[in-house]
């Protein structure tokens, strides 16, 4: 797990630190193991944000879990400001003074990051989550940003808004990813539901929604949650 410093932050600008979400941390005397993940996408509208708050919700259910709304358009604020998520939320420019609290942290970042910001994304997390959604424009995004980040970057990818069957836009998706292209892709995918437009509206996660879907979207992201603990052992 990546080691975040304690007391400050050195050699960081926090104009660069704006558009990469978090730089690498540099570690003094006394240290403290997290997991930090990044959720990016070269293409908006594929779900992002919603990733991060709920990942962000689930692992908080495990350990003290912080989410860093990285994303300029503070979408993940704006989320949690019509309601209440049970995790703690701060922007990139206040999370290198409390991350030590937490045990879990969850990065949400703008759309379609600078190539030259990628690596500042990569050195600041354990894991980097890719979210896609199965249509052509997206994979297509999604096999662009492939394509800029260094070969061993530790990432999965995510399908996302799965729409309902007899659809096969998922599966297809999948089987290109995975078999064809031989990418790390989550065996899980998140299907689309409209509880996750009414948690957002509510400032909840999808769980507290009240509709009718809640509790069956909700156990995407558990099931997903399981997957990625495993993934980070």
């Amino acid at each position: 797990m990546t080691e975040l410093k304690i007391t400050v932050l050195t050699n960081v600008n926090l104009q660069v630190l704006r558009y990469s979400a978090m730089q690498k941390f540099r570690y003094a005397n006394i240290r403290v193991p997290v997991m930090i993940i990044t959720v990016v996408g070269f293409k908006g509208g594929i779900g992002k944000t919603s990733t991060a708050v709920h990942l962000a919700c689930y692992l908080h259910q495990k350990e003290k879990t912080l989410l860093v709304d990285g994303d300029p358009n503070r979408s993940a604020s704006s989320w949690a400001s019509r309601g209440k998520l049970p995790c703690d939320l701060c922007d990139e420019t206040e999370a290198a003074s409390i991350a030590s609290k937490y045990k879990h942290i969850i990065i949400d970042t703008k759309a379609r990051p600078e190539v030259e910001d990628l690596q500042g994304l990569i050195d600041a997390c354990d894991l980097m989550i890719l979210p896609t959604t199965p249509d052509a424009l997206a994979l297509d995004a999604l096999m662009l940003m492939v394509k800029a980040i260094p070969p061993n970057t530790n990432y999965k990818i995510l399908l996302n808004i799965i729409p309902p069957k007899p659809s096969k836009a998922g599966d297809e998706a999948m089987e290109f990813l995975k078999e064809q292209m031989k990418l790390p892709v989550f065996s899980t995918m998140i299907r689309r539901y409209s509880a996750y437009q009414k948690a957002s509206l509510r400032g909840v996660p999808v769980y507290e929604s009240g509709d009718e879907r809640a509790r069956i979207a909700w156990g995407d992201y558990q099931k997903l949650g399981v997957e990625l603990l495993k993934v980070m052992q």
